[in-house]
């Protein structure tokens, strides 16, 4: 005789109109590794852009200004990183993927503090689990091209000082 798990009914009416409740959609965000990173209520690539770093705007509470978003963080909290900025500088709590410890995010308020807002990282995450979107690369050529002149500026140093010992590796 066959066993009865549940007694539970399902109903559904293709004529009711939508709710809010039955539109709205979590969207779950992964690092670039593969670990589960965020959930929200919103589509990060519609959220305002910080100026300075480009990281998307995740407002945290409710406001005057607009409405704060649903979302849980699996990340790890690291120690604050001091960032110079154009104006002075900025102190970031960043928040770290718990497999690969890749910075997804960070805020200017130590954990676990409340804050306003919440930045994540653009590029630092992907909505589709072990696919890494195109704009994890943005600015790749740049920091390349800074890094080449960085060597050529050492080299540079190194042949006007020759009694300079060149720093290698003993391993």
């Amino acid at each position: 005789m066959p066993k009865i798990v549940s007694r539970s009914a399902v109903s559904a009416s293709t004529d009711a109109p939508q709710t809010e409740s039955s539109t709205a959609a979590l969207r779950v965000y992964y690092c670039l590794c593969g670990e589960f990173a965020l959930v929200i209520d919103k589509d990060l690539r519609k959220l305002p852009r910080r100026q300075t770093d480009g990281a998307y705007i995740v407002r945290t509470e409710d406001s005057a200004n607009g409405k704060g978003a649903i979302f849980k963080l699996n990340t790890t909290p690291s120690q604050p990183v001091v960032i110079e900025r154009s104006n002075g500088y900025e102190r970031q709590y960043r928040h770290l993927c718990t497999r690969c410890t890749l910075p997804v995010g960070y805020q200017l308020v130590a954990p676990p503090a409340k804050t306003d807002f919440v930045y994540l990282n653009y590029g630092g995450m992907t909505l589709q689990q072990g696919h890494v979107p195109p704009e994890a690369f943005d600015g790749e050529q740049e920091v390349q091209e800074r890094m080449q002149a960085r060597e050529a500026a050492l080299a540079a140093s190194s042949a006007l000082n020759p009694e300079a010992t060149p720093i290698t590796s003993t391993a």
